[in-house]
């Protein structure tokens, strides 16, 4: 309960929208474990697990950005593989990666193929993703623990912790013509795909200095508003870069009391998301992939969460507190303090 809506908006981040800072701590310490043991992995005695590239290991995900909203549910890490020797080669199909006979423990995943009566090597993605699930089984501290694979990643869903691990083996690439890098990882369906999770992380923390630190708090709320059973949901890649998109163009600096910023942001995605939302990464092209129905409705719920907000911009103005924190209800739902 609150008396002013500036009081109602710090309680409302701090005790339904951003993360606990001490379960942060601990899900950071968490992760740093599980990479510790993924290490010790291609070491032990008679293993055959793909030899590690441990200088470009990285967390990535909305966890890593400071983006992610309550409750904490996944944390992810990409793992990265010694290469040794191995080619890439992008296909219609996707990537196909090429090993070479000396790389024994890489070749042990492969699918042979013979091309004009000559073997090769292709790396199958899933068989990767298979080791990982196998030896995380050997982890006692997690022994009860369900591991599984997803299109991507080896899945390690906690007992002892109510978030889980994406795991996703990854290989760094040689700079290309550009002079750009990338990570690649695997597509779901056995072979391989590029991404770059350096270059979602470098844009949120740029944009978010530029606008003084305040971006990453209308990230959080307007996700919780985006996870609200009143329109269908965006993914929350999608959101947030729609967000990033706005506050990189915007006039001005974003405030550092969100109400203020809201009705903007609102107003943007209630046109936006009609629009080709391309990938800032520039890999995947668009991300918007909402049917039109779809569209119409996050649309029409924006647009009508933007009168709210600017009625209760309006109420706060003219002194009336408690309808201005009546009218954020509204909008946010009950998990929003009251007047109190």
């Amino acid at each position: 309960m609150a008396k002013t809506v500036i009081a109602a908006f710090n309680e409302f981040l701090k005790n339904s929208v951003n993360l606990d800072p001490e379960k942060t701590k601990t899900a950071r310490n968490s992760r740093d474990w599980m990479v510790d043991k993924i290490e010790s992995f291609p070491n032990k005695e008679g293993s055959s697990f793909p030899w590690l590239y441990s200088e470009k290991h990285i967390h990535y995900g909305s966890f890593a950005r400071r983006t992610k909203i309550r409750e904490l549910d996944d944390i992810d890490i990409m793992i990265c593989l010694r290469a040794e020797g191995s080619s890439y080669q992008e296909t219609s199909e996707g990537i196909v990666i090429t090993v070479p006979d000396s790389a024994g423990r890489l070749k042990k995943l492969c699918d042979p193929i013979t091309n004009y009566l000559t073997p090769i090597n292709y790396l199958n993605s899933r068989k990767v993703i298979n080791t990982f699930v196998s030896e995380l089984k050997s982890v006692s501290q997690y022994g009860s623990a369900d591991i599984s694979r997803n299109m991507e990643a080896a899945v390690l869903n906690l007992v002892s912790y109510a978030w889980s691990f994406d795991i996703v083996p990854c290989f760094f690439t040689k700079p290309d013509l550009f002079s750009r890098t990338y990570y690649i990882i695997p597509d779901g369906h056995g072979k391989w795909k590029k991404t770059d999770p350096r270059k979602d992380r470098e844009r949120v923390i740029n944009i978010n200095k530029k606008h003084d630190g305040n971006v990453l708090n209308i990230i959080r709320i307007m996700k919780y508003w985006n996870r609200r059973p009143t329109m269908p949901a965006m993914s929350s890649y999608l959101i947030e870069t729609m967000i990033v998109d706005y506050y990189e163009n915007c006039l001005g600096t974003a405030s550092s009391f969100v109400d203020i910023d809201i009705p903007n942001v609102l107003e943007y995605i209630k046109n936006t998301v009609f629009s080709i939302v391309n990938d800032p990464k520039g890999i995947q092209g668009n991300i918007n992939t909402l049917t039109y129905e779809e569209r119409k409705k996050i649309s029409a719920r924006a647009e009508v969460d933007r009168n709210k907000a600017l009625e209760a911009r309006n109420y706060e103005n003219a002194g009336n507190q408690e309808a201005s924190i009546r009218k954020w209800r509204e909008i946010f739902g009950p998990s929003f303090p009251s007047y109190s």
